[in-house]
């Protein structure tokens, strides 16, 4: 097949809507299809390379003129490229994509990978919408999107070339015991949370440290929150960080804490490394924890049960022991080509009229570190 991506841009900083298309494009690549992206470009662009993946520059910025250069550009792209599918993952190139495809007769696909904001109904416009989980199905069923359009396909990261190979990441040097979490620096993501679970958890819990891996723009409010407890100085802001897995690998708990969550990619690869997982049962984070049977889950924003957790699992060795061997149970499932597998279904079933297979392969490749 001949597959056309439509992003905002490709940047290597972290950001899980871009490295899951990243990494949905590298399964394609691999199966033998002819794969281009159009984008603002970024970071990936070395990598999509070294894949022999095309990339177009498009660029969609929010302004009259050049909304309507960018029409006439995709047009143009999809004139000379002649895809089978057209696949989108951002409003803009929703808006644009679903215009040119009424009139070129492409397939028009839209990619979910938010839960949390209301403009996402709008893929509704696409002929297929595939979602990362089945949570954020149930949400856009509920926003308005028809059932029988949309489609779940999990994400699915792991081996992916986007990622370094477990062994060449060097270990990240940090106090142990240590938690660590690896999530963009915001209120959606439970860090106020996770920093009071752990002040109140740190009486037990001595000489236990805290490490916050990622970036934001509200970095600052949880620094305050930080510097004004009384364990501060066990409490690290380590930045965003290009191989987070340093820190997983060396990780006694990971937790995320997020109040909101599509589905979590970071933690499938803290399953890779064998963590011993805590996160909240909200949207689709029990998916990517095998509804709790690969990790802990706790109500989203309920500091005292957090809080209990973490006490337990750095105070039992045993069990937190079990829970790292829980977390790689089963981890393979989320190897980069089953997604793609799962995409090249969805893709069938518009080109050929076959129908949606209703049970989808749990096996994958076997991974190597």
């Amino acid at each position: 097949m001949r597959i056309f991506h439509i992003l905002s841009e490709i940047p290597d900083v972290g950001n899980g809507i871009v490295n899951a298309a990243i990494d949905l494009a590298a399964g394609q690549a691999e199966q033998g299809h002819t794969v281009v992206i159009a984008s603002a470009g970024g970071g990936h662009e070395q990598l999509l390379r070294r894949l022999s993946i095309g990339h177009l520059p498009l660029d969609q910025t929010h302004r009259p003129m050049q909304l309507m250069k960018a029409v006439f550009t995709l047009r143009r792209y999809l004139r000379e490229f002649q895809p089978d599918i057209v696949h989108i993952h951002v409003i803009t190139g929703l808006l644009l994509g679903w215009f040119l495809t009424r009139f070129t007769g492409h397939p028009l696909v839209a990619h979910v990978q938010n839960v949390h904001e209301r403009k996402f109904a709008m893929m509704r416009l696409a002929d297929r919408v595939i979602v990362c989980s089945e949570a954020v199905g149930k949400t856009m069923q509920e926003m308005g999107v028809p059932e029988a359009k949309i489609r779940v396909v999990h994400n699915a990261p792991l081996q992916s070339p986007r990622l370094p190979a477990l062994n060449s990441v060097p270990l990240a040097s940090i106090e142990r015991p240590a938690i660590v979490t690896v999530c963009g620096m915001n209120h959606r993501k439970g860090i106020a949370d996770l920093i009071s679970a752990f002040e109140q958890a740190a009486p037990e819990i001595p000489d236990a440290h805290l490490y916050l891996v990622g970036d934001g723009a509200e970095i600052g409010i949880f620094q305050r929150q930080a510097n004004a407890s009384h364990c501060r100085n066990r409490i690290h802001f380590e930045g965003f960080q290009s191989t987070p897995q340093s820190y997983m690998q060396v990780a006694d708990i990971f937790v995320l804490a997020s109040r909101r969550e599509a589905f979590g990619l970071v933690l499938v690869e803290a399953r890779q490394v064998g963590c011993a997982i805590v996160a909240s049962d909200v949207d689709g984070i029990p998916e990517a924890l095998d509804y709790g049977a690969a990790g802990i889950l706790f109500p989203p924003s309920d500091v005292p049960a957090l809080t209990g957790h973490l006490i337990r699992l750095l105070t039992d060795d045993l069990e937190r022991k079990i829970w790292q061997q829980k977390a790689l149970l089963g981890a393979q499932r989320f190897h980069y080509s089953t997604m793609a597998r799962g995409v090249s279904d969805v893709y069938r079933e518009l080109l050929l009229k076959e129908p949606y297979p209703q049970i989808r392969p749990t096996e994958a490749p076997t991974m190597k570190n």
